[in-house]
């Protein structure tokens, strides 16, 4: 996967700062509510300089990536299952669409009483952040498997197995890739909520702090911080898929030229 500088993009995010610079100089906003660049820039490095920011950022991180990590392991599977098996399928659906519908902040009441409010917890609301938007990628996927494909599968004798392994699930790894990055994407904003609630560590944590504090530049700095760590993280996806799968990523630049 090359590299490419993306000068309209960045010039996008300097037209953002620049904006809020003169929001903030030029008080249409108060400087309380909205601290100017300079000032959220040096209090980050003060975070950064005695350890607060690390420490929160590694605790968030670590929560992310077991949570991910679970979902995927068990999101996959189970979608590999429901489509080969229509009946399952048919007896599920109803009960996986109607907690489907269900957030998953909603459910961190019952996940305290049943989990407590250590890791566990915390770790339960990012997996259900992340299930369903792996799950339904994996399950589209296949659905949108051209027949033909499979057809051309089976003249080559290849049994149900090496079928889907060989011919189903390549076909449908564009909206596998999909889920798995929208479920990146839920799984912060799900870590951040969960340390909202009974944490002592964490980004989130540190958010909610620093607004009983009154630290608007220290919430700004968790924010930003959110933010690019999840862009990394997306950007560390598309890299692997590029790698793993390069057809699929010259394709989709093909398709967009």
């Amino acid at each position: 996967m090359k590299f490419r500088l993306n000068i309209p993009g960045m010039l996008v995010f300097i037209l953002v700062i620049l904006l809020w610079s003169i929001t903030s100089a030029s008080r249409i906003v108060s400087p309380f509510l909205l601290p100017s660049p300079a000032t959220v820039l040096a209090t980050g490095w003060e975070t950064l300089c005695d350890g607060t920011l690390i420490h929160n950022a590694l605790v968030s991180i670590r929560r992310i990536l077991l949570g991910y990590a679970l979902a995927v392991a068990v999101a996959v599977p189970l979608g590999l299952v429901f489509s080969v098996s229509s009946g399952l399928r048919k007896a599920f659906e109803p009960l996986l669409d109607f907690v489907r519908q269900i957030p998953p902040l909603a459910m961190m009441p019952l996940l305290i009483l049943w989990l407590g409010i250590g890791e566990a917890q915390k770790i339960g609301v990012i997996v259900l952040a992340c299930f369903f938007p792996i799950f339904l990628g994996v399950i589209g996927g296949i659905a949108q498997c051209d027949p033909k494909l499979i057809e051309v599968g089976r003249a080559c004798d290849l049994n149900r197995f090496a079928l889907i392994r060989r011919v189903v699930l390549p076909a449908s790894l564009p909206s596998v890739v999909v889920g798995l990055r929208v479920a990146l994407g839920f799984g912060w904003r799900a870590v951040v909520g969960a340390e909202l609630v009974a944490s002592s560590a964490g980004l989130g944590y540190m958010i909610v702090d620093a607004e009983n504090l009154a630290r608007t530049d220290i919430v700004l700095v968790g924010i930003l911080v959110i933010g690019c760590l999840g862009m990394l993280a997306d950007v560390g996806i598309r890299a692997l898929i590029g790698r793993q799968a390069p057809w699929l990523t010259a394709r989709t630049e093909l398709r967009l030229a």
